[in-house]
């Protein structure tokens, strides 16, 4: 009899292909923004969320996007009026998220076993109602992680640089960081709070062992990211282990995978460079008689203006005409 006879399988695997996509999407804008433990932060205040749902009988998965929303939006705050430090910030989300979800689970009267579902997953549990949650919230995210790409890339990268071009950093930040609370609630059913910074940052660590560019690194992590979470569900299945940590683990292992080839392909990187040549470039430049996407004052693109030029930023680089082509840079 094939697994996916079986409907509870059949949700576990739609919520770990939601998981696998949204995890890294998010994942990618924290890693450029130095954050990556932010997801551990956020996982633990997510906690206290769920303890909130358990006491007062509501959802706990609506409590906890609620927490962990105003807990992502206290460390972009403190970051952004240098009052302390991201990791400071971080550290006392994790104390104060884990002693508050422990101490107003045991007020409620409910047990340590009532939170291991939440802290370490527990995805062949998801009902019908769960998966649509997961599902909504998933789309919302991965519909923002790409359609902004530009813009988020542009914040996460140079936040001065971002703010000269005219993008409202406050604002993008702001949205990256209630992006990655509610990553962190979808996940909470597929590989638990305790690893879900796990799926946000090993996808997107071994992505960028692979490429260079942003759009190449993005789209490789999502891949990163689904294989995995499959991976982990199918292998949970037939050996009866616990499909948050065969997840993580699986990630793990493309991880160490990758770095050989990683390293590999930054030596013959450096070799070219140091020849002379760029190992960007595969065959002779021909200058192009018009660019894909015309920029001038009216094409909308935010400006950089500089002493002898303009440059245009779009989707994620910068673009300045020169004679009859474009620079991307």
């Amino acid at each position: 009899m094939s697994f996916l006879d079986y409907d509870f399988m059949q949700r576990a695997l739609v919520a770990a292909v939601l998981t696998g996509l949204a995890a890294p999407a998010v994942g990618t804008y924290l890693v450029q923004r130095r954050l990556a433990l932010m997801g551990d932060g956020l996982g633990h205040v997510a906690l206290t969320g769920v303890a909130i749902g358990l006491a007062t009988g509501w959802a706990p998965v609506w409590t906890s996007v609620a927490v962990a929303v105003l807990g992502a939006l206290a460390i972009d705050v403190v970051r952004a009026k240098g009052r302390a430090s991201a990791d400071v910030a971080l550290a006392m989300l994790f104390y104060g998220g884990i002693a508050g979800g422990v101490l107003i689970t045991g007020l409620a009267g409910s047990t340590a076993a009532t939170l291991n579902t939440y802290l370490f997953g527990s995805i062949t549990t998801v009902s019908a109602d769960d998966l649509w949650v997961v599902a909504v919230l998933a789309v919302v995210v991965i519909a923002l992680a790409v359609g902004l790409a530009p813009q988020l890339f542009a914040v996460c990268q140079d936040e001065e640089f971002a703010r000269v071009s005219g993008l409202p950093v406050r604002l993008y930040s702001m949205l990256i960081a209630v992006m990655a609370a509610v990553t962190v609630t979808v996940a909470m059913r597929t590989v638990g709070l305790l690893l879900v910074s796990a799926l946000m940052v090993v996808p997107v660590a071994t992505s960028q062992q692979l490429t260079r560019s942003f759009r190449t690194t993005f789209a490789l992590a999502l891949a990163l990211g689904l294989v995995p979470s499959v991976a982990g569900v199918m292998f949970s299945y037939y050996v009866d282990v616990a499909p948050g940590a065969s997840i993580v683990v699986a990630s793990l292992i493309g991880f160490i995978l990758a770095w050989p080839v990683g390293s590999l392909l930054r030596r013959r990187r450096a070799a070219s460079t140091a020849n002379g040549e760029d190992p960007r470039v595969t065959g002779a430049h021909v200058p192009a008689e018009r660019h894909p996407h015309q920029h001038d004052p009216e094409c909308g693109h935010p400006a950089v203006e500089h002493d002898d030029h303009t440059d245009y930023l779009h989707d994620g680089h910068l673009h300045a005409a020169h004679g009859r082509h474009y620079d991307e840079h």
